[in-house]
């Protein structure tokens, strides 16, 4: 498929506002999860902690498999992914509405939500950077915002329906609009050039064409041979019965010595083949290979290695408070008649400003964008620690918007990012550092859950969740300091691919 050169505009607006749609409907529920996990506990009467898994492995499954997701676009393109994938959101939040037990929503919330959210984030990505290129920041910024919006809707309108038709209704009621991700889906139009010639034949490294294994309705010689010999022994008996037995005759002798020509060639064709498969084996070997090599090198720059302990850190202690700060309002005997708007509500509307707000900061010339995403996590951490203090619905809703807005630093991770190893590798980087991404969040919640049915309280877990964040930031701060980069220079020169962050006053 011929690609045309991104038009910038036109139906790429029509992309951005369904991929933004998309985003919305397909996340709404599983970051509002917090308002479910209520239900869920009174439901199942399980632990906090056992609880947590079903919303953290919907947030954490589709960072988890973003390879996957990766895989399944690049071969079979963003609209029938998207359609297949609103059918797996679909149809895990209608099946939860059934759920007999935790563990039942472990699989259908859990891993097909999950998965199919990681799908059609891959899906709509994909698509908007095929169709934007001078505006591609912008229009993955507006389309990023689509789940934060959802995040806001959701989480009132899941409370409102759980009022209404109980906790199942909900669930059927939020899956039905999530149908409306195939409508969505279906105006994913490919961008391709209209009237291109079709495409060569795809050759591997300009290998011989005798080499290519033959078609499957391509039978053997001797099948071909056989039925040759058949059809034309029976057409001359049909209109010449006399000259029928000479013929045969005749006809098998030439057969005969074409069967030998053929299974010679038909010998060296198996060869050749045979030698191609290995030579393809080796190839794909050194592909391998080569993948693991360049992922130790960028396990060599130390700020790469202090990125990803700290995206490691910063998921498993600043996701939670989006799962669990209903219940922490709860715990804390807060009045529901005090309750102005959702705590999680508050939390998705301030990410959207953070996302907005650090954007366009990290955009500014006199801004470094590793130390601003430094600040956030440091933030962050401090946040985290005053959680345990606040015992009214005014101080929770105040943390939960410092941590919603802080949240938004997701916006300026790919510059930090690009910055630490170069555009060249963020690709091989960014996959990596959101594998860990979603271990954080599948492991956050559980964690936070588990020490409070250890301690029947939740302010020692939200002293560990800080003291994680605030280690990841000041392990990263640690290693982006302009003296590395002197001792760098003095001792020795960086081994070949390797990036450094060079601390300067230009982001």
């Amino acid at each position: 498929m011929v690609f045309r050169k991104p038009p910038d505009g036109g139906w790429g607006w029509v992309i951005v506002l369904v991929s933004f749609f998309t985003q919305f409907l397909c996340y709404g529920s599983p970051l509002a999860v917090g308002v479910l996990y209520l239900e869920w506990l009174d439901a199942f009467g399980e632990g906090k902690g056992k609880t947590a898994w079903v919303g953290s492995l919907a947030n954490g499954i589709g960072l988890l498999a973003s390879p996957v997701c990766s895989i399944c676009v690049s071969s079979f393109g963003a609209r029938p992914v998207a359609i297949f994938s609103g059918f797996m959101v679909a149809g895990g939040l209608m099946m939860s509405s059934f759920a007999p037990n935790i563990y039942f929503l472990y699989v259908s919330y859990g891993i097909v939500v999950g998965l199919g959210c990681g799908l059609l984030y891959t899906a709509t990505v994909t698509i908007t950077c095929q169709y934007f290129d001078k505006r591609r920041g912008l229009a993955l910024g507006l389309i990023s915002t689509g789940s934060s919006v959802g995040l806001f809707i959701y989480a009132a309108l899941q409370r409102a329906l759980i009022e209404l038709y109980g906790l199942d209704g909900c669930l059927l009621i939020v899956g039905a609009l999530s149908l409306n991700i195939l409508a969505c889906g279906s105006l994913m139009r490919p961008l391709e050039s209209s009237g291109s010639p079709p495409p060569e034949k795809p050759c591997v490294d300009k290998v011989p064409d005798q080499y290519f294994v033959y078609h499957e309705k391509e039978k053997t010689v001797e099948e071909n041979i056989s039925i040759l010999e058949k059809g034309y022994v029976d057409e001359k008996c049909v209109n010449n019965v006399p000259d029928c037995k000479q013929d045969s005759i005749l006809n098998k002798n030439v057969l005969s010595s074409i069967n030998v020509n053929e299974k010679d060639t038909y010998k060296k064709k198996v060869v050749e083949q045979t030698n191609f498969c290995k030579q393809l084996a080796k190839r794909k070997w050194q592909l391998y290979l080569t993948y693991w090599k360049e992922t130790m090198v960028l396990f060599k720059n130390k700020v790469f290695s202090a990125l990803f302990v700290a995206i490691l850190l910063f998921d498993i202690g600043g996701f939670p408070p989006s799962l669990l700060m209903e219940d922490v309002a709860r715990s804390a005997n807060i009045n529901e008649d005090d309750y102005y708007m959702p705590l999680i509500s508050i939390i998705g509307i301030m990410t959207t400003v953070g996302k907005l707000i650090l954007g366009i900061l990290a955009d500014f010339k006199w801004v470094n964008t590793l130390y601003l995403y430094v600040t956030t996590l440091l933030m962050t951490g401090l946040a985290l620690f005053a959680i345990p203090f606040a015992r009214s619905y005014l101080t929770l809703a105040m943390l939960s918007g410092i941590l919603g807005f802080l949240t938004g630093n997701w916006s300026i991770f790919p510059y930090v990012t690009t910055k630490t190893v170069g555009i060249e590798k963020l690709t091989h980087a960014y996959g990596i550092l959101m594998f860990f991404a979603g271990l954080g969040n599948s492991l956050g919640p559980p964690i936070v859950g588990w020490f409070y049915d250890w301690t029947q309280e939740y302010d020692t877990a939200f002293y560990f969740s800080g003291f994680c964040v605030l280690l990841g930031g000041f392990l990263l701060l640690l290693a982006a300091l302009p003296c590395w980069n002197t001792c760098t220079n003095q001792s020795s020169k960086l081994p070949p691919n390797t990036y450094s962050y060079k601390v300067a006053s230009s982001a």
